[in-house]
C-alpha cells in the first residue's frame, strides 16, 4: 500500500516538475489535457502526502515488528526469507520516491 501511495506523490507533484525540467512542457500540457486527473491531484497534494506518510509509517512500524519473525521450517522457508529481504527493498524505494516527490512539491518551489 505504501508503494501505491508514495507512486501518487510522484504522479502529482515530482513527475511535472521533471518533465518542465527537462523542456518538455509541451508533452506535459498534452499528458494533462489527455488526463485532467493530474491537476486534481496536484491540488489535493497536502492530503495526498499526509496519506502517503501515514501509509509509509505503518509500513515502517509493521517491518519493525516483523525483523524478528521466524520463517516457517519446510518448502516455504526459502519464499519466506526471500520475501521479508524484497519487502525491505519495497519499503526504502517507497521511502525514497516520497522524499523525491516531497521535495519536488514543497522545497524547490521555494526556491524559484
Amino acid at each position: 500500500m505504501s508503494l501505491f501511495a508514495t507512486s501518487g506523490t510522484i504522479v502529482c507533484c515530482a513527475l511535472p516538475a521533471l518533465f518542465v525540467a527537462v523542456g518538455a512542457g509541451a508533452s506535459f500540457a498534452s499528458l494533462v489535457g489527455t488526463f485532467p486527473q493530474l491537476v486534481w491531484l496536484s491540488e489535493q497534494k497536502v492530503y495526498l502526502f499526509t496519506f502517503g506518510g501515514l501509509m509509509l509509517g505503518i509500513a515502517g512500524v509493521l517491518q519493525w515488528q516483523s525483523r524478528k519473525a521466524s520463517c516457517p521450517v519446510g518448502d516455504l522457508q526459502q519464499a519466506c526469507k526471500d520475501t521479508k529481504d524484497w519487502s525491505i527493498w519495497v519499503y526504502f524505494v517507497s521511502l525514497a520516491l516520497f522524499l523525491i516527490a516531497a521535495m519536488f512539491a514543497f522545497i524547490l518551489p521555494r526556491f524559484f
